[in-house]
């Protein structure tokens, strides 16, 4: 580990910050000239529940919505895309702080995070948008057109695939809290009820008042933290009783 002042540390946290600011806004603005391809990625599983037998449509409510629809949808695009290497740059801002025992441990959490956030989005795009949209446009009367607003559409959509791919931490959060010895496996499976009505709640809150659609979004959370249990059990426990032993 080196050691390094306040005012080291300081000027260390200053360029990180420089160099993220910097990935980002080129991030940006590659992203903003492909909006058209992400937006038409983002509205690929809305046009395909749409009946195509209606006029149900995707439009526009004022002169803006367009461009300020694509801004939006390019900055969190642009969080997503450039996340590998914005996390390293944190990683490298992190690691000289941290021991060379400690140092092992951490890296792999970074390759698991930025897998499970990949796979939180993929989840969201190919099972949570064809699933909500089916029910959403089926439920109640019938025999009415959707026209539906593309501003808010692509910014909903976005925001839900971030907090999706977040969501999907959960195993890495709990393999973090197992290793700050914050949690054991015990302690989560004493736990798993009342987490289990949490996830439940969560589902209702955030899917259609369907029970499918919600139990979709349910399940995945409850597989997740059963991954959790299982990775602190055979990763946590044997690595802090080979280190206190």
């Amino acid at each position: 580990m080196k050691e390094m002042s306040l005012t080291e540390h300081l000027e260390e946290l200053r360029k990180t910050v420089i160099r993220v600011v910097i990935i980002l806004a080129v991030s940006f603005f590659i992203a903003y000239s492909f909006g058209d391809m992400i937006s038409e990625f983002l509205l690929a599983p809305l046009r395909g529940a749409l009946s195509k037998d209606s006029k149900d449509q995707i439009v526009y409510l004022g002169l803006l919505d367009k461009v300020l629809s694509q801004l939006q949808v390019s900055f969190w695009s642009s969080i997503l895309l450039s996340s590998p290497i914005w996390f390293y740059e944190v990683w490298r801002f992190v690691k000289p702080g941290l021991y060379e025992h400690e140092t092992k441990a951490v890296k792999p959490f970074i390759f698991v995070g930025f897998l499970l956030f990949v796979l939180g989005v993929l989840f969201g795009y190919f099972v949570v948008f064809p699933l909500t949209f089916e029910t959403l446009l089926s439920f109640g009367v019938g025999n009415v057109n959707a026209s539906i607003s593309l501003k808010e559409y692509l910014i909903l959509s976005s925001k839900v695939l971030v907090f999706l791919g977040v969501v999907f931490q959960l195993p890495n959060v709990l393999l973090i809290l197992g290793f700050m010895g914050i949690v054991t496996k015990y302690s989560l499976r004493e736990k798993r009820r009342y987490v289990y009505l949490g996830f439940a709640v969560l589902s209702a809150m955030i899917t259609p008042p369907d029970v499918i659609t919600m139990m979709g979004l349910w399940l995945p959370l409850a597989a997740l933290f059963e991954v959790g249990i299982l990775a602190v059990a055979l990763i946590v426990h044997p690595y802090l009783a080979r280190h206190h032993s």
